[in-house]
């Protein structure tokens, strides 16, 4: 693939999620929400783990991808 043209859809799609994450900003609410999206808080200590969030993010990706290089 050419370079230009990977820049130009990295562009595209940054300009896209910035555009949806502005004037949309609940379209992600159920990011780490999810069940296995582990989140431990203690009084000094955050450790947040979105195991199921990121394995939803995965397939949508992947399955975008297989529909556009088709």
């Amino acid at each position: 693939m050419d370079i230009g043209k990977l820049l130009i859809t990295v562009g595209v799609v940054t300009v896209i999620a910035g555009i949806v994450i502005t004037y949309m900003p609940n379209f992600f609410g159920w990011f780490g929400k999810l069940p296995l999206d582990i989140n431990i808080q203690t009084e000094h200590t955050r450790v947040f783990i979105p195991i199921t969030s990121m394995l939803v993010i995965s397939l949508i990706l992947n399955l975008l991808m297989r529909l556009f290089n088709r």
